[in-house]
């Protein structure tokens, strides 16, 4: 049959056909489709990954500015602790205060330890930071500054007078009064993290000799501690524990002396450790003590190679410094400041505490360096003069966490005194800290 035009409808049919066909089958499009899909899918995602990634890093880049300051760790102290006052002297108080004495468990039936969250605070966080010092304490008197005597004399004469001289003031405050007396160690210590933190505030105008004398009679102070703790502040001693406790030291011994160099049998014998000494009547920070002594820090030449003491306290410093210490701060420096007067820092434990911090402190330091310096026992750290090293002195008198700690453990039974106790330590703190920084930026070389 033929068409109007003269075409056959079979030959224009094939010719349109030809004329209009696909280059690629349909299911060849779908396919070329769904992978432009991916395509696209797969650039927007890296485009939004790279958005995000640099987002991250421009909010981030204060923070990390921030946290390698040397005065870091102090400044977060200090916020922690202007937080616990401003919470303790408003409405938040109630909330506060029913958090801290609320209680905790932690196991399972007869086999868990009920604790309440101050508690929790004071005894087992610290006990890792306890934990942290003693192991830069044994790094120190290993490899450190204490490790060549005439280097160690001046910061062990110096850190002697610090805890005698202000534990003698406070005594002679107290003396007849026999539930205050058990608070004489209190003016005794000193805050390392927050010392150390103003001192760097000056920055370059502190030789680093200076550093280095005021980081290692803290040290020696935080030992001094160790020692009061250990054998003033104690509970009723309970054999069996005592015996346990003992058990778990020698088993750590002997990991030590076959170097094992894996932590977790450490850390496993010191969860029972730690438990044991709890129940002993010992105070559960020893723990931590007992466990860092334990920790081996073997030589190897000259250089430690490979020392599990060290890759702990670079792995732990930064929970403790920014994580611990701000939290039992912020737990323990709450104080109520509603009808404080001048007579109320007149009582004897506020007052004793405020004297032997900001007084005892600096005389006590100042005057044993001094007469061992010129008696020849130890020598004159480089580059500073009698100005600043006196300034160290006086900063030597920022208590703060070590104090509130002692404090806390001298009036277990007595907390009617815990306030008077915060007062004293935040007030003596923060005049040491005022003095200490001025004298020093006045005598210092520029």
């Amino acid at each position: 049959m033929v068409g109007a035009a003269g075409f056959e409808p079979a030959t224009l049919w094939s010719q349109t056909r030809c004329a209009t066909r696909l280059r690629y089958a349909p299911k060849d499009y779908l396919y070329r489709l769904n992978e432009l899909f991916y395509q696209l899918k797969d650039n927007y995602i890296c485009k939004i990954k790279d958005i995000i990634t640099e987002m991250i890093q421009y909010i981030s880049k204060p923070f990390k500015w921030f946290f390698k300051l040397e005065a870091a760790s102090g400044l977060i102290l200090l916020f922690a602790a202007i937080a616990a006052l401003i919470v303790s002297n408003t409405e938040l108080d109630k909330y506060y205060i029913s958090t801290l004495e609320s209680y905790l468990s932690l196991g399972f039936g007869k086999y868990s330890i009920k604790l309440s969250v101050l508690h929790w605070i004071n005894d087992a966080l610290m006990a890792v930071f306890f934990f942290l010092v003693s192991l830069e304490i044994k790094r120190e008197f290993i490899q450190g500054e204490l490790s060549n005597p005439k280097q160690a004399m001046l910061p062990i004469v110096g850190a002697i007078g610090g805890m005698l001289i202000p534990a003698l003031i406070y005594i002679l405050i107290n003396f007849g009064n026999y539930e205050t007396l058990s608070g004489w160690a209190i003016p005794s210590a000193t805050d390392i993290a927050f010392s150390l933190g103003v001192l760097s505030l000056l920055g370059k105008r502190v030789p680093i000799s200076l550093k280095v004398f005021l980081t290692a009679l803290a040290i020696i102070d935080d030992l001094g501690a160790i020692v009061i703790i250990a054998f003033f502040y104690s509970g009723k001693i309970q054999l069996v524990y005592l015996i346990l406790m003992l058990l778990c030291v020698f088993l750590l011994v002997l990991l030590n002396r076959f170097n094992i160099k894996n932590f977790f049998p450490y850390l496993f014998i010191g969860l029972f450790l730690w438990e044991f000494t709890h129940q002993s009547g010992i105070h559960a920070t020893i723990a931590g003590v007992l466990l860092a002594l334990t920790i081996p820090h073997k030589t190897e030449g000259k250089v430690k190679r490979n020392s599990l003491l060290l890759k702990i306290e670079h792995l732990i410093s930064p929970y403790v410094l920014f994580g611990i210490m701000p939290i039992f701060a912020f737990a323990n420096a709450g104080v109520s400041l509603d009808g404080i007067t001048l007579k109320t820092l007149m009582n004897p434990v506020p007052l004793g505490i405020l004297c032997g911090l900001f007084f005892g402190k600096q005389i006590g330091v100042f005057i044993f360096s001094y007469l061992s310096i010129k008696l020849k026992i130890a020598e004159m750290p480089t580059d500073a003069n009698w100005g600043t090293f006196y300034g160290v002195g006086v900063l030597t008198g920022i208590g703060f966490t070590m104090s509130l700690f002692v404090g806390n453990l001298a009036f277990v039974e007595t907390t009617q005194y815990l306030s008077g106790v915060k007062i004293g330590v935040l007030l003596g703190s923060l005049l040491s800290t005022l003095l200490g920084y001025f004298l020093i930026l006045l005598c210092a070389k520029k």
